[in-house]
């Protein structure tokens, strides 16, 4: 490997390992903070709140890497600026394209071990915070999960306990469903089988059911059964994808397609993740473009106020896009691809004659 190179790497993952540190600290505060607030009337020890707040800090720095990368090749290039380094690569013969080349490399190798390492790294750090988390929200009343043998719903009503298993998920109707209900000390009082059931609201209609209760059975066209889930509950089960890693995303999207469950989300999170390494390497050379054309301004703090301008305005330009997917109103993979298709041409346009900046 040639000086030059060491050099410029070695440069880069300095200013990146800079970057993430201050990064990382503010998110912890804030996260110590928002779980400060959310105990406060929850008697716990404070290590249980700083081991919370760990947890949580690298789903949200994984979130947070487009605008780590921007700002590192921010800092990068001010390293170069201040030594005039980069004035004595270019008598040297090393023109800009070279350098943004390099950072190419660095960015997508360094986006790839992210996204693979990092990310699963962070879910499960992330699933197990939402695992102890849950211990204080949620009173162990119902539950729901969707497994290869479809969805499996515990619920509870009063002093009855129902386990719920459905086959397949059809608009606002369950589809193949077998209900066990339960008694405090959890004897069986009845079964209900049903081919569909209406879930649009928390009173369930189940229609053109077989119903076996005191060692006989019968069929009934109608029951109303009070449940603590409607529809719109039970699209939201897996609204933290953050928690899965790559694997268990396949997984999960094998088992909605078995449940004719929605993919979008699960969809749009595997080609996020995907795509993440072209992102944030497209991000690096949009933040070092705009570096390199605006080398001229004396203040640092205007580049740096320049390049977060700019990446506020990509946030929310991605941002509508990935709504926008989302609530299906586009293809995902047009939804995915358009802001890295305006990133990328924003970048080939900025391209022109950067060698003489």
């Amino acid at each position: 490997m040639k000086v030059y190179v060491k050099f410029l790497t070695f440069t880069f993952y300095n200013s990146f390992l800079y970057v993430v540190a201050i990064m990382l600290s503010l998110v912890f505060i804030l996260n110590l903070l928002s779980e400060i607030d959310f105990f406060k009337n929850i008697n716990t020890d404070i290590s249980n709140i700083i081991f919370l707040s760990l947890l949580n800090s690298p789903s949200m720095i994984f979130e947070m890497f487009p605008f780590i990368f921007l700002i590192t090749s921010q800092v990068f290039f001010i390293k170069l600026f201040n030594n005039n380094e980069l004035e004595i690569f270019k008598y040297s013969g090393l023109k800009n394209s070279k350098i943004l080349l390099i950072l190419s490399v660095v960015s997508i190798l360094t986006g790839f071990l992210i996204t693979t390492l990092f990310y699963n790294l962070s879910s499960n750090f992330k699933n197990i915070y939402l695992e102890i988390k849950s211990k204080y929200t949620i009173d162990g009343k119902y539950l729901a999960v969707i497994t290869k043998n479809g969805l499996w719903i515990k619920d509870r009503v009063g002093d009855k306990t129902y386990i719920i298993n459905s086959s397949e998920i059809e608009s606002n109707f369950l589809i193949n469903t077998f209900i066990t209900e339960f008694d405090l000390d959890y004897n069986v009082i009845r079964n209900i089988k049903s081919n569909k059931i209406d879930i649009s609201r928390n009173e369930w209609l189940i229609h053109d059911l077989k119903l076996y209760e005191n060692n006989s059975s019968k069929n009934l066209e109608l029951l109303k059964l009070n449940t603590n889930f409607d529809y719109q509950k039970i699209q939201s089960l897996y609204s933290s994808l953050s928690s899965f890693d790559l694997f268990q995303l396949f997984q999960l999207r094998e088992n909605y397609k078995k449940l004719n469950y929605s993919l979008t989300e699960v969809d749009l999170q595997l080609l996020k993740l995907i795509t993440y390494p072209v992102y944030l390497f497209l991000m690096t050379i949009f933040s070092s473009l705009i570096m390199l054309r605006s080398k001229r301004l004396g203040s640092t703090t205007i580049k740096i106020s320049l390049g977060l301008f700019f990446s506020v305005i990509i946030y929310y330009v991605n941002n509508f896009f990935f709504v926008m997917g989302s609530t299906e109103r586009m293809s995902i993979v047009t939804a995915m691809f358009i802001p890295i298709l305006i990133l990328t041409i924003v970048n080939t346009l900025m391209m022109k004659n950067i060698n003489e900046k």
